[in-house]
């Protein structure tokens, strides 16, 4: 017993931390669409508050011109991750695919990513940092999974190698 009221104790003292929670009165100006119109491609995308205050990340992913990604990234201010073990995601989906980065120093090449799929209804997503691989450019990278005590951009694309709209409505993003 007293192991188990010390267990409850201890996991009180962790609780979770809020990345972002979107609401009406949200500024998403640090919120910047990256498609891929930097290398020559056609995609287009858009993230705006609906008016219920959900983050909408929505568009058209094409393949025209060796195109075929879209993404929304959100620079933030350095953040400490080594008491947490996952991201939870609150969202709601279009039935297509997802994925999720995250990057220790913005400065970084890579990025650490999770694949998602989604319904159409509202999901609780949640991903394991350590269970985060490293990528450039669509490769697997021949480094350790994510382990790092800090993260300082967080990324939402869809690149599921076809033309598609999409569309994702984000409530919020925690660690947990």
């Amino acid at each position: 017993m007293k192991h188990f009221i010390l267990t409850l104790i201890l996991l009180q003292g962790i609780s979770a931390k809020m990345i972002f929670d979107f609401n009406i009165n949200s500024d998403i100006q640090n919120w910047n669409i990256v498609d891929d119109t930097v290398m020559g491609g056609r995609s287009s995308s858009q993230f705006k508050l609906n008016s219920e205050g959900f983050g909408v990340f929505k568009g058209v992913v094409s393949l025209e011109n060796n195109g075929g990604f879209s993404s929304v990234r959100y620079r933030l201010k350095k953040t400490e991750v080594k008491k947490y073990t996952k991201i939870k995601l609150r969202l709601k989906g279009d039935g297509k695919n997802y994925q999720f980065r995250i990057k220790n120093n913005s400065r970084d090449y890579h990025s650490y990513i999770a694949t998602f799929s989604t319904t159409n209804d509202w999901q609780n997503i949640e991903i394991a940092l350590k269970d985060m691989y490293p990528s450039f450019r669509g490769r697997r990278l021949n480094i350790p999974n994510f382990s790092h005590d800090f993260i300082e951009q967080i990324v939402f694309l869809i690149g599921n190698k076809k033309n598609e709209e999409f569309k994702l409505m984000i409530d919020t993003i925690e660690l947990i």
